[in-house]
């Protein structure tokens, strides 16, 4: 039996891949780029998860965010080119697992919080463990996860008049 998590996780990325298959049996001229996750994909998470006084972490989770720009940079090369079907995945230049990236952003946002591992029973969550949504032998891109947060994310630190200012990029 499939879990409402697992049904979740790969009912997303089973659309995904249905879509390529659409693309790809088409008969037109193609190009498919795979990314890892995107920085601000894992910031919205980070934001969510950190809201708790006690975060539960999942086991095992690890991560390779990209910065969305690089990938957009691609994007255009490849729309550029010829059509080259599926091309290699891109990701960040770093592997993380979820505990960095949060006390990453807790440090950013000068908080502190407890995590505890979780294991996360289940297909998807075995293919997360073993990797799957990364792509370490393609590390493309260049902006790291604390790039990213120094120039997104305020902390205290970050104040004018007592107000918090959010950096931007």
């Amino acid at each position: 039996m499939v879990s409402g998590i697992d049904r979740a996780m790969f009912g997303y990325f089973g659309s995904k891949l249905a879509a390529e298959r659409v693309v790809a049996d088409s008969g037109l001229r193609w190009t498919t780029l795979r990314a890892a996750q995107f920085h601000d994909a894992l910031l919205t998470v980070a934001q969510q998860m950190t809201k708790l006084p006690l975060i539960p972490v999942p086991a095992g989770f690890r991560f390779q965010p990209i910065d969305v720009g690089e990938v957009a940079g691609r994007l255009v090369e490849l729309t550029l080119g010829k059509p080259a079907g599926l091309v290699p995945d891109m990701g960040g230049p770093r592997v993380y697992g979820l505990t960095d990236l949060l006390r990453g952003y807790l440090r950013a946002v000068g908080k502190r919080r407890m995590m505890v591992p979780v294991w996360i029973p289940g297909n998807a969550a075995r293919a997360i463990r073993t990797g799957a949504n990364l792509a370490p032998n393609r590390a493309a891109g260049c902006r790291t996860w604390e790039d990213f947060l120094a120039e997104r994310v305020s902390s205290p630190s970050d104040t004018h008049s007592g107000a918090r200012v959010r950096k931007s990029i």
